[in-house]
């Protein structure tokens, strides 16, 4: 489904269910095509595991490790954590990026529900890591009611969050949504703090497509989403250099965030959902 049709289902619930429905057939459908995966049945290998528990038939065919676990044997720690600043209200087609990002999230907790893991919902808000649903049997629920009423405003401010109860020593996944826009390098230092070899991060940058190609034209008012400061400019003039800084930014970014445990997944408002949760979980 579109993304626009999930919104105006105005169910957060049923848009993840949808979503994790869509998904599981393609990735059913792709399994009798030979690919071999499936998200219930399959986890990525994690230093820990014991490496008789990795099936290499798969592994002869896709090249990666991974461990046969039934749905009710996981216990994996997933953490998700929404980025709720201002620019997370940017909106294009009537899709703004805290919506893609709520229902991209709830997907994901619906199918980490789904095979037992152990679900957590943060936000980083003002720059600080919040918690906003912790650990329990009812977790995800609350996740869904949670991402449905908390909006998105104000700026980084914290230069220097701290993310106390990401310093656990389980293996875990931390996965977060955000359009990754930064003044410094607040979110790079954020991710370089709690990566490590027992914790799997993986990013959603939700990005616009106009934030990319910036093909406008005319006279507009741009407004910044998160200090709500206004300047007025002519597009046709300012477009080559919006798109080599815009080009050189996600390029630097991709180059700060080349860690080990850490995966960028880039993504547009217009990209369909579960399309892109299938390819994250196939890669």
């Amino acid at each position: 489904m579109l993304i626009a049709e999930l919104i105006k289902l105005n169910n957060l619930q049923l848009a993840s269910k949808l979503v994790s429905d869509e998904l599981l057939l393609g990735i059913q459908t792709s399994r009798r095509s030979g690919i071999g995966t499936e998200f219930e049945q399959f986890r990525h290998y994690t230093p820990g595991d014991d490496p008789k528990r990795i099936d290499w038939k798969l592994f002869a065919k896709t090249g990666h490790y991974l461990v046969r676990e039934s749905a009710t044997e996981s216990n994996q720690q997933v953490r998700l954590l929404i980025d709720l600043s201002g620019s997370m209200n940017y909106t294009e087609a009537n899709v703004s990026r805290l919506q893609y990002a709520r229902i991209l999230l709830a997907s994901l907790a619906y199918l980490s529900n789904r095979q037992g893991d152990q679900l957590s919902l943060y936000a980083l808000q003002n720059g600080n890591v919040q918690t906003l649903v912790p650990s329990s049997k009812q977790a995800f629920q609350k996740i869904v009611a949670m991402l449905e009423a908390t909006p998105a405003s104000g700026a980084w401010e914290n230069r220097n969050p701290a993310v106390p109860e990401f310093g656990r020593k389980q293996a875990e996944v931390l996965i977060i949504a955000s359009d990754f826009l930064q003044v410094d390098d607040e979110w790079v230092k954020l991710i370089q703090s709690v990566a490590g070899p027992r914790r799997e991060i993986v990013i959603f940058q939700v990005l616009g497509d106009e934030e990319i190609n910036f093909s406008m034209n005319g006279f507009y008012r741009f407004q910044d989403l998160e200090t709500g400061k206004e300047i007025e400019l002519q597009a046709d003039a300012i477009r080559d250099t919006v798109r080599e800084r815009a080009t050189a930014y996600l390029t630097k970014l991709e180059e700060s965030l080349r860690i080990p445990h850490v995966r960028l997944i880039r993504v547009r408002l217009s990209d369909p959902i579960a399309l892109v949760l299938k390819q994250f979980l196939m890669s």
